[in-house]
C-alpha cells in the first residue's frame, strides 16, 4: 500500500505520527496511508520557504513566467497521467478530471503574463521636480487550504499566481485525494522552479490551525464549506493575515416560459449530475416559471436524467457520472434524499439505492429528481453536493428571482430565456457573484475573476484574473524627488501641489 508524505524542501518526507486512509470510492478500498503533519514539520516547511522566497522575489519576473511556461508543457505531456490519479481518488470520469486539471492549467497560462501584471504605475511631475510611482511587491510566503472536489484546478488557481508574483507557497491540499497535488509540485520543480517555493504539507485540522496561526505566513486561500470557510477567515484575519475564504453554495437556474426546453433539460443535466453533483457551481434548484412551464421541463428532463449512467471512471466514456468521494459523503447525501421525501417533495426520479454491479461498496449514489420542492425543505436550503435536482416552481420572473436573491448563497446563478430584456434585468439584479445567461455553470476564464457572494465568499478579492495579482502582492507607492542643488535647513510645513 502506497504511503503518501510531504513534499518539503524539494523532496518526499514520510512525516511521522498519525495517518489518514485515502479510500478509491468506486470500491470503497483503502488505497493509500496518508501522513497527517504537525505543527513542527509545518514550521520546517515555512522555514525553508521563507529562506528560498527572496532569492526568488529577486528573480526577474519574465524568467518566472518562463517557469510557468514550462510547467504548462509538462501539464500537458502528463495529462492521461493526472487524470487517471485524480479519478482513481476522487471518483470523477476521466473527461471530467481532465477538464480538472485543464481549468487549472488555462489560469498557469494567464500567469505567464506576469511581467505585464506586475507593472505599477507612475505619474511625472506630480510637483516641482516630483515624481510619484507604485509598485506591486510580493507579500513572502503565502498557504493555500484547498477541497476534494477540485485537486488539481484549485491549487493551480492559488499557487500560480502567488508563485508568479515572487512568493513562496504552502499548499494543504484535501486528504481524500492528496496524489495530484503531490504530482503538480513536482513537475513544477521540474520546469526549474527552485526547491522550496512550493511544498505540501498534508494535514487535517492541525496543520490548518497551525497554518492560521503561523506568524510569517502572509496569506491563506480556501475553499470549502462555508462554516469553516467563516472560520477560517476570521481565524487569519484576527492574527494580521489576508484571507481569501469561499465557502458552500447553492445555485438555482431560472427557466422562462420562452426557453427551448430541450436546451434547458441539456444544460440542468450537465451542470446538476457532472461529478456526481460535487462541484460549487453545480446547478442544484430548477426554478419554471409558471406551472405549465415547470410541467414542460419535467416532461423534457426527467427521461434524460433516467437515462444516466452511474459507474467507476475504468469504465470509460460509457460514464456520465461516478461515486461520491467517501462513505460519509454517500450517507449525508442519502439523509437529505429521504428528508426532501418526507417533507413532501415529488421524487421523479429516485436513483438514490442504486448499485452498480462490481462495485457494491462503491459510494455511489444515482441521479435523484425532485419537483414540487417549497423553500422551507432541508433539501432546499441545504447544500446537497450529491446528484440531486430539485425543482421549485415560482409563479412569476419576480418570484423565481427573489428565490435567488432570499438564499443565503450567492456563488452561481443562470437563466435561460430568449428574451433579452429578462436575462439583462436578471443579470443587473440578482445578488451572486456569477450569472450564466443560457450558460448553465457560469465560471468565468482565467482573465476575468471567480468569486461568490454573500456566505459563498469571505474577502474583499476574487480568485484568478487580474484580483489575484492584488491579492499576492502589496503596492508601495514611492514619492521621489531630485534636488537640482541643496538648500539650506529643513522644512517644516506637510508639502503641497502649488
Amino acid at each position: 500500500m502506497e504511503n503518501i508524505g510531504h513534499w518539503i524542501d524539494g523532496s518526499h518526507v514520510a512525516g511521522s505520527g498519525r495517518t489518514a486512509d485515502v479510500f478509491n470510492p468506486a470500491t470503497g478500498e483503502v488505497q493509500a496511508k496518508l501522513s497527517l503533519a504537525s505543527a513542527s514539520e509545518l514550521d520546517r516547511a515555512v522555514e525553508i520557504a521563507a529562506a528560498a522566497q527572496p532569492a526568488w522575489e529577486k528573480t526577474n519576473p519574465q524568467r518566472r513566467a518562463r517557469v510557468l511556461m514550462k510547467f504548462v508543457d509538462l501539464l500537458n505531456r502528463d495529462m492521461g497521467k493526472l487524470a487517471e490519479a485524480l479519478s482513481r481518488e476522487h471518483g470523477k470520469t476521466l473527461p471530467d478530471a481532465a477538464g480538472d486539471v485543464q481549468r487549472g492549467l488555462e489560469v498557469v497560462e494567464f500567469c505567464i503574463g506576469a511581467p505585464h501584471h506586475l507593472k505599477g504605475e507612475f505619474t511625472d511631475s506630480a510637483g516641482p521636480g516630483i515624481d510619484m510611482y507604485s509598485m506591486r511587491q510580493a507579500l513572502g510566503v503565502t498557504a493555500g487550504i484547498t477541497p476534494f472536489n477540485f485537486p488539481a484546478m484549485i491549487p493551480m488557481w492559488m499557487f500560480a499566481p502567488a508563485i508568479a508574483c515572487g512568493n513562496a507557497f504552502i499548499l494543504k491540499p484535501s486528504e481524500r485525494d492528496p496524489s495530484v497535488p503531490m504530482m503538480l509540485v513536482k513537475l513544477l520543480e521540474e520546469a526549474g522552479l527552485p526547491k522550496g517555493i512550493l511544498q505540501v504539507v498534508n494535514g487535517d485540522k492541525e496543520v490548518v490551525d497551525a497554518i492560521l496561526d503561523h506568524p510569517v505566513i502572509q496569506s491563506v486561500g480556501f475553499v470549502g464549506s462555508t462554516p469553516i470557510a467563516a472560520y477560517i477567515y476570521e481565524r487569519a484575519s484576527a492574527t494580521g493575515k489576508r484571507a481569501q475564504c469561499f465557502g458552500g453554495a447553492k445555485n438555482h437556474m431560472i427557466i422562462m416560459p420562452d426557453a427551448d426546453m430541450e436546451q434547458a433539460a441539456d444544460a440542468l443535466v450537465g451542470a446538476g449530475y457532472g461529478a456526481a453533483g460535487e462541484r460549487c457551481m453545480a446547478i442544484s434548484v430548477a426554478v419554471p416559471v409558471g406551472d405549465e412551464t415547470a410541467d414542460r421541463l419535467i416532461s423534457a428532463l426527467a427521461p434524460k436524467v433516467e437515462a444516466l449512467k452511474v459507474g467507476p471512471y475504468s469504465s470509460g466514456k460509457d460514464v456520465d457520472f461516478g461515486p461520491v468521494v467517501t462513505a460519509a459523503a454517500k450517507q449525508n447525501i442519502l439523509g437529505l434524499i429521504q428528508s426532501g421525501k418526507d417533507a413532501g417533495a415529488t421524487a421523479v426520479v429516485d436513483g438514490s439505492q442504486m448499485s452498480v454491479q462490481g462495485y457494491e461498496d462503491g459510494f455511489f449514489v444515482g441521479p435523484v429528481l425532485f419537483d414540487h420542492v417549497t423553500k422551507d425543505m432541508d433539501i432546499y436550503t441545504k447544500e446537497i453536493f450529491g446528484p440531486v435536482l430539485s425543482c421549485v416552481r415560482a409563479q412569476t420572473y419576480e418570484d423565481a428571482l427573489g428565490l435567488a436573491m432570499d438564499h443565503e448563497y450567492g456563488n452561481g446563478t443562470a437563466i435561460f430565456t430568449r428574451d433579452g430584456d429578462a436575462a439583462r434585468d436578471f443579470a443587473k439584479r440578482v445578488n451572486v457573484g456569477m450569472v450564466g445567461v443560457n450558460v448553465p455553470i457560469p465560471v468565468p476564464l482565467a482573465y476575468h475573476t471567480f468569486g461568490g457572494w454573500k456566505k459563498s465568499m469571505f474577502g474583499d478579492l476574487n480568485q484568478h484574473g487580474p484580483d489575484a495579482f492584488k491579492f499576492y502582492t502589496r503596492t508601495k507607492t514611492v514619492t521621489a524627488r531630485w534636488p537640482s542643488g541643496i538648500k539650506e535647513g529643513g522644512e517644516f510645513s506637510i508639502p503641497v501641489m502649488e
